[in-house]
């Protein structure tokens, strides 16, 4: 079995800073591509920030200068560093990857269990 834990989420005040971790357990034997989407009330899920399966990082126009992703290849986690945090950044954050599991070699797309960051005064 394969899941995403994230952390990190919590409440910050506008221009405050937080960093999101999400960390992929289990029998994995590659992962291909790993990022963070987010889902505000009343919107649909959107991508944050992710590395993709060629090895660059994709932001959404939103976040770009602000957020930065990072990764642990040996730790098979990613992080979010977020900067300047907004009031528009609230949302419940999720955890995607893209990956291959051992045995069956199957081929897999998984979601954290999301965490919710909220940026208000």
């Amino acid at each position: 079995q394969v899941q995403l834990v994230e952390s990190g989420g919590g409440l910050v005040q506008p221009g405050g800073s937080l960093r999101l971790s999400c960390a992929a357990s289990g029998s994995i034997f590659s992962i291909y591509a790993m990022g963070w989407y987010r889902q505000a009330p009343g919107k649909e899920r959107e991508l944050v920030a992710a590395f993709t399966s060629g090895g660059r990082t994709n932001y959404a126009d939103s976040v770009k200068g602000r957020f930065t992703i990072s990764r642990d290849n040996a730790k098979n986690t990613v992080h979010l560093q977020m900067n300047s945090l907004k009031p528009e950044d609230t949302a419940v954050y999720y955890c995607n990857a893209d990956l291959v599991v051992t045995v069956s070699y199957k081929n897999l797309q998984i979601w954290g269990q999301g965490t919710l960051v909220t940026v208000s005064s």
